[in-house]
Order: C-alpha cells, then structure tokens, then sequence
C-alpha cells in the first residue's frame, strides 16, 4: 500500500473480487425510483415465486401485490396521503410485510416500532413523528386505544392475533378502529397514483440509540434504500445471480423492525427470493428447524441467534450465512463453519446508512468453490462508499493499519435525523459512527469497539470488544460483555468488569479466578477484568443484542446505593 495512498483512493478496489470473478467497482447512476417498483417487478417476473413463507401459509408474488394495491386502496380513503407517518406495531407477520408495501404505495412514511417498547417509548416514536395511524394485533388493541390521545394518532388498523388470513374479529370494533383483513377485503383494485421523488421523499423514520440514548428518528429516502439494496445481493452476488434470482429463499429470523430486518425482506423481494418468515427471533428451535427444513439459500441472524444456532444439530449446506448489527464472537464463528461447511460473513452498518456499508466478500467467496484468503471482520466497503478512519481527539486520519473512528458517505446515508435534513451529518455528507475500527492491507476493516464502551484504565485504552472476544474462547462461556466500571481507587480512571452467563453444564464450576487467569494467558495487564460477575442470563435489547448499556447502568446504581462494584 502507496504511502501517499489515502483513504478518498479506495484502497478495498483491489479487493473486490468474489472468488475468481471481479466485482463492479460503482453502480452508479442508480435508479430513482419508488421501492414499490420492486414488488412491481417481482409480480411481474416471478408472479408463481412463492414470496412469503409464514407458519406453513404461503404468499406469491403476484398475489402480494394484489393484496398490497387493495389494502393501499383502504388506507387512501381512510385519509392516508402523501407524506403521512404510519406506525407499525406489529412483531414479524405476514401483515407488517403487507402494511409496509401498501404504505409506500400510497407514498407515505413506515414507522416500525417493536411490539416490546414500553408505553413511553411507543408514545416517543409515535407521536414525535406524528403519525396519523397505528397498526396493530388485536392483542395490542386496548393498550394502543388507551395511548391513542397521547400519540395523537386519528385512526387505528388492528388484526386478528391468529393472522388476517385465517380468522376475522369476532368482536364490534369501536369508532376509529378499523379491522386489516376487512381493509383488503374491500379496498378497491387500483392503488392512488402517487407522485414520489425517490430524493426527497422518505420511506421509513426508524429510531435508533434507544440503547445507548435518546432514541433519534433515522429519516431514509426510496432512493437511500434503493441503492443500499442495490449495493447488497445484487452486487456481492452478481456473478451468481442465474443460479438463485427467483429460485431460492431467504430466512428472516431478524425483527422486521429492525432495520437489517427490514433490510432484508426488501432486498429479498428485489432478487425474488421466498421469504421465510420467522415469528420470534428467540424461537432458535423454529429457526432450526426450518433451516434444516427448508435448506434457505441466505440465512441472516445476529450474533446471540448464532450462539444458541452453535450448538443444534445442523449438517453440512450450500448456503450464505450472515451476521450483522455486532461483532460477531470468533468461536462462534468456527463453531458453525465447522458444522455446515461455510462460514459467517459478517456487515457492517448502521440505521443511519440503510443498513449495510461493508461485506466480508471473502467469506461470502467459499459459496463459489474458491476462496484465496479467508479475512475476519466486517469486510471491504460496498461500491460507492468512502470509509476513513479518523483520530478521536483531533479529527484528523490515521494511517493505515491504525485504530480509528469510522466516517462514511455514500448515496445510502440517512436524510438526516428527524425532522431535519442533513443532521448527524457534516456539511459534506459524512457520517461519524462512533465505531473504533481498523483496515488491513487489503483494504478489509474490523470493528474493534465501540467509542462509548471504549474502557480507560490510567490513560490506556482497552477495548471491550477484544476482551469479549477472548472471553468467548473459554469453553465454559455462553455469553459474555466486557464493560468499563469507576476505579474505586483512582478517580478518573476505570476498570474492567466482565459480566458472564455460562453454559448450564459449566454453572457452578468455572471460577472468577480461573476466568482472570485465562484472560492474563492473552491480554495485556491492564486488560484483564479486575471484576467478573457470573449471571443466570444476559439483558438483551429488544434486537437481541447484548444490553452492554442496561449493565453499566445497574453497576453505577449498585455503587451509588451500596459505594461498591460487587
């Protein structure tokens, strides 16, 4: 790598290569045009392609439009226009699916909320965007009616809890509420005829920092989305392409609400894959079973999903398998390549990108016979997206091989945080992730930490990311979260607490001392927890991500009522 070489030169060019066959180094010009052109064309291509998968019901393309131009007809007479919020508070079903398509074809805005947010936290995204309808199950009804004044919303949809196909509402609506399954039932054929410039016009508000912060509304345009799917399955996999576009499926064990989720039922539909919906992303052994069923092409999960996945019973497959929204533990890594024969790919991005900015083509690159080099961590930048690494403290970029802050631009970067354009942003379009990573030589970056888990013990930086990853090398650790804790000693200064759920077979066996004196064979001093805590179970988020945040702040309580860690 040229000395004078920076990060505006691409230096990950080289590297775009799936196996023997080159990648497009741009996609550029994208296409501007509405997201509902995809299911338009998936009808139109693949109208018998089965496109959802849900509980043994089934959906085809051609008939997804159908539903989706009828229950589009529905929400315009309810006074749906353009522009408007719809907030969907809905776990994965065949209606969040439907109610995202229709919503868009009446050019209004998707606000995907999960079904696990408190009151507060429903009444915050809800009534911050303004939305002007709720959609829900009907198990969810007397509680959304109760916080209709709150939100501010004018109507609400509600569905049976069995699912709009299978059993109606038995009981009288009241006034403002109105039933899904009838919607379509009586929307008529032909959807309103929308104006929508895919530049200016969003698709989805979706909140994010809910875990670390206030929540911030992520405004995303058709034409964000557009190209953030653009730059996934069809690029990655563009040598591949004859071989599973309208032919093979994708498992969506991920909260559609989320954006990667979200992410991919639409990139699913772009390349007319079955979508294989999963209820409840913590159903590992419905996940299972159905990889194990229906053998999907593309399995996307995160990392506490590939955790519980390790250790069932799976044999060797053909497929891609997918780790996004955090670092991915190494051992769990092998743990599933060992099993099935192929490893995990890991992304990397952010709601305020899309969704996806970065691919481990190399992993990705064993589905062609060929790999020349297997590369950990979150891969090389997708096409049309600059990458730097800056300094903390002064902005500046460091050079290559130094650990950084990672800075992004690119035509899938977020409107801006709601409701103005062009916040969370510079002047120029970059993004500051608040992610700490490094690129190698090959132009292949890895996420070594978060800024804000970032520990600092007496001016050294420790990053939890590494500890966790070497806590997951003991054989006894299910989960594990390093995080930084006030040094009862040294004011200013921090230390290192790792919090950890052991497998059921090693509780009671495995000591703090034993983890310490395994964590001294591979870290430096000053790295190794000074405090280790064992736990029953982990919090989570309600993306299933471990909850590094909720821990922090039952420590610094803990400390404030008793003046000590443990």
């Amino acid at each position: 790598m040229s000395q004078s070489e920076t990060y505006l030169d691409r230096p990950w060019l080289k590297s775009y290569k799936l196996g023997p066959y080159k990648l497009d180094h741009t996609l550029e010009p994208y296409p501007k045009v509405p997201l509902t052109h995809i299911l338009d064309q998936a009808a139109e291509k693949y109208p018998t392609q089965t496109a959802l998968l849900f509980l043994e019901r089934t959906i085809k393309y051609h008939q997804l439009k159908t539903q989706t131009d009828r229950l589009a007809s529905a929400l315009a007479k309810l006074g749906l226009e353009h522009g408007d919020r719809v907030c969907l508070f809905l776990p994965n079903c065949l209606e969040f699916i439907l109610a995202d398509w229709a919503i868009l074809r009446c050019g209004g805005v998707v606000v995907p909320t999960s079904i696990l947010r408190t009151d507060e936290g429903l009444i915050y995204e809800a009534h911050n965007t303004n939305s002007k309808i709720v959609i829900c199950q009907e198990r969810n009804l007397e509680r959304i009616i109760g916080l209709k004044d709150q939100i501010g919303v004018e109507c609400i949809i509600v569905s049976s809890d069995e699912g709009y196909d299978i059993s109606p509402i038995e009981n009288p609506l009241p006034v403002g509420v109105y039933e899904f399954r009838k919607l379509i039932d009586e929307g008529g054929s032909y959807p309103p005829e929308v104006k929508i410039d895919p530049d200016e016009d969003l698709s989805e508000i979706s909140f994010t920092g809910g875990a670390t912060g206030i929540p911030k509304g992520v405004m995303i345009t058709h034409f964000n989305r557009m190209t953030s799917i653009m730059q996934g399955f069809p690029w990655v996999l563009k040598p591949l392409m004859r071989g599973f576009v309208g032919k093979a499926s994708a498992l969506l064990p991920i909260p559609i609400f989320h954006n990667y989720g979200h992410y991919i039922h639409l990139a699913s539909a772009y390349v007319g894959l079955r979508v294989i919906l999963i209820p409840d992303p913590r159903d590992i052994d419905l996940i299972v079973h159905s990889i194990v069923e229906y053998r999907p092409f593309i399995i996307p999960a995160v990392p506490t999903q590939y955790i519980r996945i390790a250790d069932a019973k799976l044999s060797r497959m053909n497929a891609l398998l997918m780790s996004g929204s955090a670092p991915l533990p190494a051992e769990v890594s092998e743990a599933i390549n060992k099993k099935v024969g192929m490893p995990i790919s890991e992304g990397y991005g952010l709601t305020e990108t899309s969704t996806l900015t970065h691919y481990n083509v190399s992993a990705f690159s064993k589905i062609t016979g060929f790999i020349s080099k297997l590369k950990t961590g979150i891969g090389i930048p997708a096409p049309d997206t600059d990458c730097k690494l800056v300094d903390l403290t002064t902005g500046e970029e460091v050079p290559f091989g130094q650990e950084g802050e990672i800075v992004l631009r690119g035509p899938q970067i977020m409107k801006g945080y709601w409701p103005e354009p062009g916040s969370g942003l510079t002047p120029d379009g970059w993004l500051h992730t608040g992610d700490i990573g490094v690129m190698d030589e090959d132009g292949y970056f890895k996420v070594v930490d978060r800024t804000k888990d970032m520990v600092n013990v007496s001016g050294m930086k420790v990053y939890t990311t590494l500890v966790d990853e070497v806590l997951y090398r003991h054989s006894g650790v299910f989960m594990a979260a390093t995080i930084g804790v006030p040094d009862m000693e040294v004011p200013g200064s921090e230390r290192v607490m790792a919090v950890i759920q052991l497998k059921e077979e090693y509780r009671g066996q495995v000591t703090e001392e034993e983890i310490k004196a395994f964590c001294k064979e591979h870290l430096p001093s000053y790295s190794v927890p000074k405090y280790i805590e064992f736990r029953e179970e982990m919090p989570l988020t309600v993306t299933e991500k471990v909850f590094k945040k909720a821990l922090r702040d039952e420590i610094l309580q803990r400390i404030k009522v008793k003046g000590q860690i443990t």
